[in-house]
């Protein structure tokens, strides 16, 4: 039960009930409500700085679990470089080294990007720097495995092509040490066994019976297969690519045609005394560049090494030349 208010009405010497007024009602209803509003939002601002909602504790976790995340992430990154470094050290220091193909430097495999800026979409953000950081280094990793991946490719090309040069030069003695009688004449000065005339003989004669097969020292392409080059008599030309050509000359007879592809080891022609020969053998020449050049050191793929040891003591034996 609401209290009863009074006051002494000195006029009629007794006393009144108090009667509020209604604009004193709503004025104290507003003073009321208005500090209840202002007490509620110091309690809602000061429960927000302190006391976490579930919906913030929510977000803060999964705030943290980001962050986490971005860390391994690094990590992971840091562990592809280190991966990446050891290969393309190895790309550097061994195979581009190898092959002779100039090495590629840091600054061109971590190389950024210039220009507008890529990680602007990233601003903003409590962890902008960090978000813009990672993204900055995936993208210089992905274009450092780009580089690698295309100097691999280039790696590979010049493999392929070193193992066709490997191929193809003129690498093993046209003719078996079976069937060779005797190394006659090597490359140098000789005395001409028709003239008796000391003069440069540009290739090595090795004797053997007529007929005694004859094999293509390295790949290549037959250019010519016949006898019209004075003195040569029937002889055969392979062009290996590369500027290296060989040639077989004083032939008996072909086992190969103009155009046709062989390999080494192929059997091309026979031993025979064609031309301006004293008796059967093969003459043997390598051209490099269109300039003859000694054979003697073209048989690293047939001869051990002391075999070839012998054959270069003969070689180097200044006597008379069959042809």
């Amino acid at each position: 039960m609401a209290k009863v208010k009074y006051y002494y009405d000195s006029e009629t010497l007794s006393y009144r009930k108090i009667k509020r007024k209604k604009t004193t009602t709503f004025k104290y209803a507003t003073v009321f409500l208005t500090a209840a509003a202002l007490f509620g939002f110091l309690s809602f601002f000061i429960a927000s700085q302190y006391i976490e909602s579930p919906k913030e504790r929510q977000l803060a976790r999964e705030l943290q679990n980001m962050e986490l995340q971005y860390e391994l992430l690094n990590k992971r990154t840091d562990d592809a470089f280190a991966a990446l470094e050891n290969v393309e050290e190895r790309d550097n220091a061994i195979y581009r080294l190898y092959f002779e193909a100039n090495p590629i430097p840091t600054e061109q495999r971590r190389a950024g990007f210039g220009g507008i800026n890529r990680y602007k979409k990233y601003e903003g953000f409590d962890n902008s720097q960090l978000i813009a950081e990672s993204y900055k280094r995936l993208d210089i990793l992905e274009k450092a495995i780009v580089v690698q991946s295309k100097s691999l490719d280039e790696i590979a090309k010049l493999a392929e092509d070193k193992e066709k040069f490997l191929e193809a030069i003129p690498a093993i003695q046209p003719i078996s040490n079976v069937n060779m009688t005797r190394m006659a004449s090597g490359y140098g000065y000789r005395t001409d066994p028709f003239t008796k005339v000391r003069k440069f003989h540009f290739g090595m004669d090795f004797t053997a019976p007529r007929g005694t097969p004859i094999y293509a020292s390295g790949d290549g392409v037959i250019k010519r297969a016949d006898s019209r080059s004075t003195g040569y008599g029937n002889h055969i030309r392979i062009d290996h690519g590369y500027g290296y050509i060989s040639l077989y000359a004083h032939l008996y007879k072909y086992n190969v045609k103009v155009n046709q592809r062989v390999k080494r080891g192929d059997l091309i022609g026979y031993v025979g005394s064609t031309g301006r020969s004293e008796a059967p053998h093969l003459h043997y020449e390598v051209f490099k560049d269109g300039e003859r050049i000694n054979p003697i050191n073209f048989y690293y793929g047939n001869l051990s090494a002391e075999e070839y040891d012998i054959l270069l003591k003969k070689a180097s034996l200044e006597n008379q030349s069959l042809d």
